[in-house]
């Protein structure tokens, strides 16, 4: 197999190259850099430097790797952002996304992989219920409806001219090769933070001062090997969350995190944050179906803890 990563070079993509690279495929790394680190990208990897808004850079790597297989993870991934920055969302995760899309027509790619969000897909997701994939998208905030969208373009794109695809539906990802510096994943900030001895804030789920947003995390391996499983054909469902099911909140999650980095910090109740959803909590129970138990938030959280206390000790 000849995979091509988009966004390899970032926290979820980067994972799928190593994972990928193990099993002997020939792999390649998009990714502009923006957020994405040259250091994830595995040394066998090639690399191209480019953003999948340019349509002619993007149909150059196509035509000098030649993939078979693509897995889609490049977008603008804050929830905060797409709030601020709406259109700017819109030209990553849409219009970037139709230029893959286009380039895997035009090149014949046999399979894409496309990383989609659970968490923020199908809004609030009412007490007592996990979503399921029948559980119909509300998207609230402008990365939720970008993603929806491409979902639908994707649809377009197999009935239109045959494009084989799978829909991922993560839930919240965290663990190793997180990225903390910036507006998305709380796991690696609160780890960052805590470590630093910094306080850090607890966006409320409803009012300031309560327990926090409630949110289903998921392991990075889960996620990674989900994304290898659906490329070896070994998922058949068009459409797949991949969550847990098990939910945990913004406070639950900074005790777990404080107790397994050993060091206490305070918690500043904080107001909700724009465009946030106050419970997402995925149906995960066909994801296990087909791979297996997955990590435990308690496991992840302290393989996750430990990764970064290594960091830390290391020589800047």
């Amino acid at each position: 197999m000849r995979l091509l990563i988009t966004g390899g070079a970032g926290f979820i993509g980067s994972h799928i190259a190593d994972k990928a690279i193990a099993k002997g495929w020939d792999v390649a790394v998009l990714d502009s850099l923006v957020s994405g680190r040259r250091e994830n990208v595995p040394q066998k990897a090639d690399f191209f430097e480019c953003d999948i808004r340019d349509k002619s850079a993007v149909e150059n790597v196509f035509a000098t790797f030649k993939p078979t297989a693509v897995s889609h993870q490049a977008a603008q991934a804050s929830v905060a952002v797409s709030v601020r920055e709406p259109q700017m969302d819109a030209e990553v995760n849409i219009i970037g996304s139709l230029n893959i899309l286009a380039a895997c027509v035009a090149h014949s790619v046999d399979a894409l992989v496309f990383a989609s969000t659970g968490g923020a897909i199908y809004g609030e997701v009412p007490a007592g219920i996990r979503a399921g994939i029948d559980f119909s998208p509300v998207p609230i905030s402008p990365y939720a409806c970008s993603k929806f969208s491409v979902e639908k373009y994707l649809e377009c794109f197999r009935v239109e001219h045959g494009l084989k695809y799978t829909v991922l539906r993560y839930a919240n990802v965290y663990g190793p090769r997180q990225d903390p510096h910036g507006e998305a994943g709380v796991v690696a900030i609160f780890c960052n933070r805590i470590l630093a001895g910094e306080g850090i804030l607890i966006n409320a789920k409803r009012d300031v001062g309560d327990a926090g947003c409630i949110r289903d995390y998921v392991f990075i391996e889960d996620v990674a090997g989900a994304n290898i499983a659906a490329l070896e054909g070994l998922i058949p469902d068009r459409i797949l969350n991949v969550g847990t099911g098990q939910e945990t909140t913004t406070q639950q999650l900074a005790e777990i995190l404080q107790r397994e980095i050993g060091k206490n910090v305070d918690m500043k109740p904080h107001d909700k944050r724009a465009g946030d959803i106050e419970r997402s909590l995925l149906n995960g129970d066909r994801l296990i179906e087909l791979m297996g138990p997955l990590v435990d938030i308690e496991d992840g959280l302290t393989q996750t803890a430990q990764w970064f206390k290594q960091c830390l000790s290391l020589p800047s």
